[in-house]
């Protein structure tokens, strides 16, 4: 089974205060760690980026980030059996962590998603008011990569629909989704202090 990846890297970095794939990390952009770990996975890469930074081997993106994955489905080829989504944003995901999802797909899911156990005690709240306590031993902090049976993500995609991450449009279609361990050093940069972080588990 063939297995693509798109790197989702078309954010505008609004939080961070610019476009964060393009830091530098130990002499490398943080969108280059990323692509080098799926590259070296999957068969075949489509890197999404912003419209004003395109270069070769880069297609522009969309408004959000669902319309860039759907940007990079349409330049995967069609004979593609799985398929990955990873932000950018993730440098230290490792190519092990790719694989792992990417397996679990061939072994029957519809999908898998990297994740990692929740430690901290969640509530539900309707303003400041607590509503209710959940239960963390159900709970999980969801990262990319996922994987995808490549039908299964393109008619979870063909409605035009928006979520925060892939997975959610393949279960809202009826899709299986299972989830493999991820790491904590597969960490998301969101904020300029994160970038030491990295530059350490990356070094």
């Amino acid at each position: 089974m063939t297995a693509w990846a798109i790197v989702v890297a078309a954010g505008r970095g609004e939080r961070f205060g610019r476009p964060k794939q393009y830091e530098e990390i130990n002499g490398r952009r943080v969108l280059d760690w990323s692509v080098a770990d799926a590259r070296a996975a999957c068969d075949g890469v489509v890197v999404v980026v912003p419209s004003d930074r395109v270069e070769p081997g880069t297609i522009a993106g969309g408004s959000s980030r669902s319309e860039s994955v759907r940007c990079g489905l349409a330049a995967v080829p069609a004979e593609a059996d799985v398929i990955v989504v990873h932000d950018a944003a993730r440098p230290a995901a490792g190519v092990a962590l790719f694989r792992a999802v990417i397996d679990a797909v061939r072994a029957g899911a519809d999908g898998a998603i990297a994740a990692v156990p929740v430690t901290d005690t969640v509530k539900r709240v309707a303003g400041d008011v607590v509503v209710s306590t959940l239960d963390r031993t159900e709970l999980v902090a969801v990262q990319t990569p996922q994987a995808f049976r490549a039908s299964s993500l393109r008619a979870a995609h063909a409605g035009g629909g928006e979520a925060t991450d892939d997975a959610a449009l393949v279960e809202q279609a009826g899709g299986r989704v299972v989830v493999v361990p991820g790491h904590a050093a597969n960490r998301k940069l969101t904020e300029p202090g994160d970038l030491a972080v990295l530059e350490s588990v990356l070094r």
